[in-house]
């Protein structure tokens, strides 16, 4: 447990600017914890503390503002910025060194009952805002654009931008010589738009056909 706080703390200086000193991170970080507290709920949940599990979750929810159903299996490096209205469900399942921001759900659709809850990978950043719902698979690598809201399932080294999500980049990023281990991609700003890619093309084409038109009446006359 002393271990993986320490490792907690560490994520915080590796992708906050704003963390000043141990002591700030301890006081003032509701997603560090959000983090604290689900590891011991989640010890008793597989313990089979069912309702004392449940009552801690709820207590880190009130404190936070951040509810984590004990439940969720939770990797090494998970970093939650701000994390206000971030909702992680009982079956969700996330990586080593993933990235959350504020507004994020990771919920599941439906009355069904198993695993309903998404799957993310390692080195997944997921922008403030977005959905990821159902049993999906989101994998390694995967940039989720702010406000996105992602159905099916995302194969590794994508973005992923739109509602419902669609994957605009894949295997489109230089990797040479970059441990993708230690190294995650925290600019969910820089993002294509594809509506606006789509307005760009037709633009394009109705120029190309007016020129074509000033041809053909040019032949004519």
């Amino acid at each position: 447990m002393l271990k993986q706080i320490k490792r907690d703390i560490q994520v915080v200086f590796e992708r906050d600017p704003a963390a000043r000193s141990v002591l700030e991170v301890i006081l003032c970080y509701p997603g560090f914890h959000a983090i604290i507290f689900h590891r011991i709920a989640h010890y008793l949940w597989c313990r089979r503390f069912r309702l004392l599990a449940r009552i801690i979750s709820q207590i880190s929810r009130f404190l936070t503002g951040i509810e984590i159903h004990p439940g969720a299996k939770i990797g090494e490096g998970l970093f939650i910025d701000h994390g206000s209205g971030v909702v992680i469900g009982e079956t969700a399942e996330i990586g080593n060194n993933v990235t959350i921001y504020q507004g994020v759900t990771l919920g599941g659709t439906g009355k069904e009952k198993g695993k309903r809850h998404p799957t993310i990978g390692n080195n997944v950043v997921i922008g403030a805002g977005a959905k990821v719902l159902g049993s999906v698979t989101v994998g390694d690598n995967v940039k989720i654009g702010a406000g996105s809201v992602v159905l099916h399932p995302v194969p590794p080294n994508c973005t992923v931008v739109g509602v419902p999500g669609k994957i605009v980049i894949r295997d489109g990023r230089k990797v040479a010589d970059v441990d993708l281990e230690d190294k995650i991609d925290l600019h969910h700003e820089d993002l294509p738009d594809p509506v606006a890619e789509m307005m760009l093309c037709m633009q394009r084409k109705i120029a190309r056909l007016e020129r074509r038109i000033i041809e053909l009446e040019g032949k004519l006359e």
